[in-house]
């Protein structure tokens, strides 16, 4: 579970960092070029992940409070 968390928080990171990866500026959308829509699409990503991370973190948290009362 814990692994997956950290997935979730390090593939942002990853995604923006590299950078040679998104650095054009086809293709276009709306008539914004690739290199910034690309970024703020990860904004989203980015805040779905973390959402994503924290409530797996709750649920395991969950886990183990409800595993050491048993």
């Amino acid at each position: 579970m814990r692994v997956v968390i950290g997935l979730c928080l390090l593939a942002p990171f990853v995604a923006m960092l590299w950078v040679s990866s998104y650095a054009k500026v086809d293709p276009t959308f709306i008539g914004i070029p690739f290199f910034y829509w690309y970024q703020m699409l990860w904004v989203l990503i980015s805040t779905a992940l973390t959402m994503t991370a924290y409530k797996l973190w709750q649920r395991d948290q969950r886990a183990r409070k409800g595993g050491a009362a048993a």
